[in-house]
C-alpha cells in the first residue's frame, strides 16, 4: 500500500472510526475507595496539569477538523475532538467524586491549531510509550484498585488509537503534497519528536515548572521502591508491542521513541551500575 495514496486514507481513517466506543464518564462503575488508595491519589501532583491537557485537545482539534476539507479526514478528526472531550469529562468526573487537588481549567485559544495539533501529535505519542509502561507499573503495584485501572483501559484503548491515526495522518499529509516532502518526511518527524523529547527534559529541570508536567518521568517512583531504567524501558517497550499489536499491519506505527528506547535499553545493560 502506497503511503498517501486513498487507500491508505481510507484505511487509517475507517480503522479509527470502526474502533470508537462508546460511553459516558458518569455510567461507568466507579469504585468506592478506600482511605489508602484515595490518599495516595490525592497526593499526586498532576491533576490540574492533566485536567488542562484534557481540555485543551478537545478544542484544539476541533479548529482543525473545521479547516480541513476532505470529508473523511474531517470526520475522523472530530471524533477525536469528541474523544478528547469526552477524556476532559471523565477526568472533571473524577476529580468532584474522589475530591482530588485541581485548579479549574482555562479556555483553550490558538492563532495556530494546526502546528499544535501536530506538536501535540508528537508530544502524544512520547506520552503514550510512558503511559502504557507507567499504567502497568502502577497495576504490578497493587496500590490501586483494578476496578478503577479497568475504567482508564478505555483511555489507553484510546490513546493507542490516537497515535497510530496521527502518524498516518502526518505522513499522508507530507507525502500527498509532493515528492518533496515525502524525501523529507524521516528528518521532520525525528525534529518533531526531538522537539517533544526537549520539552520534557525542560519540565523536568525546570524547579518551577507546572506539578504534574513531568509526571511521565518521574510519577512512577510514587509506585515502586524498585524502580530502575531499565524497569522502566523494559515495561515501556513491551506495553507498547502489545497495545499496538491488533492494529492492521498495513497502518504506519510510532516506531521512533520505541527504536530509542531500546537502543537506551542495550547501552544500560553494557554499563555497570547503571541498573538503579
Amino acid at each position: 500500500m502506497e503511503i498517501g495514496s486513498d487507500v491508505h486514507k481510507e484505511l487509517f481513517c475507517r480503522t479509527f472510526v470502526e474502533g470508537h466506543l462508546k460511553f459516558e464518564p458518569q455510567d461507568l462503575p466507579w469504585p468506592e475507595l478506600d482511605e489508602k488508595p484515595l490518599e495516595l491519589l490525592r497526593s499526586l501532583q498532576l491533576w490540574t496539569h492533566a485536567r488542562q491537557f484534557e481540555h485543551d485537545a478537545g478544542p484544539m482539534i476541533e479548529m482543525v477538523a473545521k479547516r480541513v476539507a476532505d470529508p473523511m479526514i474531517r470526520e475522523a478528526l472530530e471524533l477525536q475532538s469528541f474523544e478528547e472531550t469526552r477524556h476532559a469529562r471523565l477526568m472533571d468526573y473524577m476529580i468532584k467524586l474522589y475530591d482530588l487537588p485541581a485548579e479549574d481549567p482555562k479556555d483553550f485559544s490558538s492563532p495556530d491549531p494546526l502546528t499544535e495539533f501536530i506538536d501535540f501529535g508528537f508530544e502524544e505519542c512520547l506520552d503514550s510509550f510512558g503511559g502504557f509502561g507507567l499504567f502497568e507499573l502502577v497495576r504490578q503495584s497493587k496500590l490501586l484498585p483494578e476496578s478503577l485501572l479497568e475504567i482508564f483501559e478505555n483511555v489507553m484503548r484510546e490513546e493507542s488509537h490516537h497515535i497510530v491515526f496521527f502518524t498516518n495522518w502526518y505522513a499522508h499529509r507530507e507525502t500527498a503534497s509532493g515528492f518533496s516532502n515525502r524525501l523529507l518526511l524521516p528528518p521532520r518527524i525525528a525534529w518533531y519528536y526531538a522537539r517533544a523529547l526537549l520539552k520534557i527534559r525542560d519540565l523536568v529541570k525546570v524547579d518551577d515548572a507546572e506539578p504534574g508536567a513531568a509526571f511521565i518521568v518521574t510519577g512512577a517512583r510514587d509506585f515502586t521502591d524498585s524502580l530502575t531504567p531499565r524497569l522502566v524501558l523494559e515495561t515501556c517497550v513491551a506495553e507498547n508491542e502489545r497495545r499496538l499489536a491488533g492494529f492492521d499491519r498495513r497502518l504506519l506505527m510510532p516506531t521512533f521513541v520505541p527504536r530509542l528506547a531500546r537502543v537506551a535499553r542495550r547501552a544500560l545493560s553494557l554499563v555497570p551500575g547503571r541498573g538503579a
